[in-house]
């Protein structure tokens, strides 16, 4: 569970993008305005049925006030997308938090390359229209089943992204397929990568960018990737927490932030699975066993987040 403070707002509308998606658009419900956000930013949504879920921005910051969520309903669902087709309503208020970006462009690259896997574009739909309005070099690659499967199409055909856009249907004219490791062979200087979608189209951009350097590649995970759960368990250890001079004993069976709560220490949590970078807090990533699927390589030489990655050894110093 997220403990962080949460906003109520009005759904004030809700339109279908293809058979299995809904967009809902999220307004203040007495008009004022939301906490401002950067493109690639994502909200935890709670839903009726008690249920949480994280999604990401759909549209860039603008000053129309509202924020726009792609939401699809899942065959396997657990609860969470079904309860958001099925049960919210034009005009019902809903408890959210506000946002926070993991998944942020990357002011030192001179060039953006976007690929969205379906529902998987509406962080990179968001970042592109903000490159498009500050005249950025980049080019969004979507793929999709079909046309009648493309999510916010009017937006991705809008005159400002169409000519940055390359549309890869799996049903569609052959020529016009995009060919992951022929788009990926080269990386010219100073481009960056960033990639949502499906684990299997996940794991396929990793494969075909694999000679690309770590820090380049900036990915955003709905789950943990198949077969690659983190685990919350391992040997007992213990955190030193530097700022505060104190010891925090970490059971075997028993999470860093689990532990950080049981005495008082607040630390956010929200996907609990080492994606969405919540808890992520700074200390001796070198002594971390890193379980995430959120920091970078760089990053996890001075970051550790603490929903799952555990110690090396015997401890692991946090700057708290």
């Amino acid at each position: 569970m997220s403990l962080e403070r949460t906003l109520t707002v009005r759904v004030e509308r809700i339109s279908r993008q293809t058979p299995e998606i809904l967009a809902f658009e999220l307004t203040h419900p007495w008009g004022r305005a939301l906490p401002g956000y950067e493109a690639g930013a994502h909200i935890d949504v709670h839903m009726p049925g008690g249920f949480s879920r994280q999604y990401s921005l759909a549209r860039a910051p603008s000053s129309t006030g509202s924020y726009v969520i792609g939401v699809k309903r899942e065959h396997a669902s657990r609860g969470g997308s079904a309860s958001m087709h099925e049960r919210v309503r034009e005009g019902d208020l809903i408890a959210i938090t506000a946002p926070r970006n993991t998944f942020p462009l990357r002011a030192e690259a001179r060039r953006h390359l976007l690929l969205a896997g379906g529902i998987g574009m509406t962080p990179l739909l968001a970042m592109a229209q903000a490159l498009a309005a500050r005249g950025a070099d980049f080019t969004l690659c979507v793929f999709a089943r079909s046309e009648e499967h493309l999510a916010f199409a009017e937006a991705l055909h809008a005159p400002a992204l169409a000519p940055h856009l390359k549309l890869h249907l799996d049903q569609g004219d052959a020529t016009q397929r995009i060919d992951l490791r022929a788009l990926l062979a080269e990386r010219t200087p100073d481009t960056h990568l960033y990639v949502c979608g499906p684990g299997g189209f996940m794991q396929a951009v990793r494969e075909a960018a694999a000679h690309w350097p770590e820090d380049a590649l900036h990915t955003e995970y709905f789950a943990a990737p198949t077969g690659t759960a983190a685990a919350t368990t391992g040997l007992p250890f213990t955190l030193k927490l530097a700022r505060r001079g104190i010891e925090v004993p970490v059971a075997a069976d028993q999470t860093a932030v689990d532990a950080l709560h049981e005495v008082g220490i607040d630390i956010p949590v929200s996907c609990q699975q080492g994606l969405c970078g919540t808890c992520v807090v700074e200390g001796d990533g070198e002594g971390a066993e890193h379980r995430d699927f959120c920091l970078t390589g760089t990053e996890r030489r001075s970051k550790v987040a603490l929903c799952c990655s555990r110690a090396k050894g015997p401890d692991l110093v946090l700057q708290l």
